[in-house]
């Protein structure tokens, strides 16, 4: 069985955005700001890992996949860390798109449909609900229709069937839906939510034996010239961020002395009748 899991750098989770006024109204700073793996694409490598764990099959392989500039490296040298066998970087240059931000879900997803035929038999491609900086959540489905593959979104359980089909708790707005993906001619996709797990941190023996672990980097022009697609389709915009800004300030609290104080400042602001 191999696994495909593609890997995004973004902005830290922990990090406070703040515009950047040099680059107009719909950009964040980043310069000198920590980076690192998103947190769904964390869930999803860690996912990965528990199902090959579970298989009990050597020859089974877990591939992470990142698109974008040098510094992806990085972030795909965590997933190694964490239990992924090897790594494919497809590097964007500066002098091309500049970060990877710039690559919409449409190129994205054009690209992995071309990694899946590039790896070939490829049984599962599990990736994060979505990212954190753009918040799109449209990869996973973009990709499952490429590939006309079977899929399933928000998954919050993963079970793997004995004639390799894959049994998916989802999370709906209406509760939970159990679906069952039937095995295909191509894999099945899975976009990974919040609850399904939680990811382990890389300890330092296998921080070490991640530098080992083969990663192969490819530039984008060359992937999309192997692969047969149009680099203008890959990097063209389909969507278009209007502007960025900060929430403003929450004002602040009041103190009250008592329950009926609090019970009348309440429906003084008609919060309750």
């Amino acid at each position: 069985m191999k696994i495909l899991v593609p890997i995004k750098r973004v902005i830290d989770y922990a990090i406070k955005i703040r515009v950047d006024p040099s680059k107009g109204a719909h950009a964040v700073q980043t310069a000198n700001v920590k980076m690192s793996m998103n947190p769904f694409c964390e869930i999803a490598v860690e996912e990965a890992i528990r199902i090959k764990d579970a298989n009990k099959n050597k020859e089974d392989e877990i591939v992470a996949v990142s698109i974008g500039p040098k510094q992806c490296s990085e972030t795909i040298r965590t997933a190694l860390a964490m239990g992924a066998d090897r790594g494919i970087h497809i590097e964007t240059k500066p002098d091309v798109r500049g970060d990877y931000i710039d690559l919409q879900p449409w190129g994205i997803a054009k690209l992995l449909k071309g990694v899946v035929g590039r790896e070939e038999n490829v049984d599962l491609v599990l990736l994060g609900k979505q990212s954190i900086d753009s918040d799109c959540g449209q990869t996973g489905p973009l990709l499952a229709g490429f590939l006309n593959a079977p899929q399933a979104t928000f998954a919050s359980k993963v079970t793997k069937e004995d004639d390799g089909s894959f049994v998916v708790e989802r999370e709906t707005d209406g509760g939970t839906e159990t679906i069952k993906l039937l095995p295909s001619d191509g894999p099945a996709v899975i976009t990974c939510d919040l609850r399904l797990n939680t990811p382990r941190y890389p300890t330092m023996p296998n921080i070490m034996k991640a530098k080992k672990k083969p990663v192969e980097t490819i530039s984008l022009e060359d992937m999309v010239k192997e692969l047969g697609l149009d680099l203008d389709d890959v990097l063209k915009p389909h969507n278009q961020v209007v502007e960025v800004y900060e929430p403003p300030p929450r004002k602040e609290g009041e103190f009250v002395g008592s329950v009926d104080e609090l019970v009348a400042k309440l429906k003084e602001k008609g919060v309750i009748g």
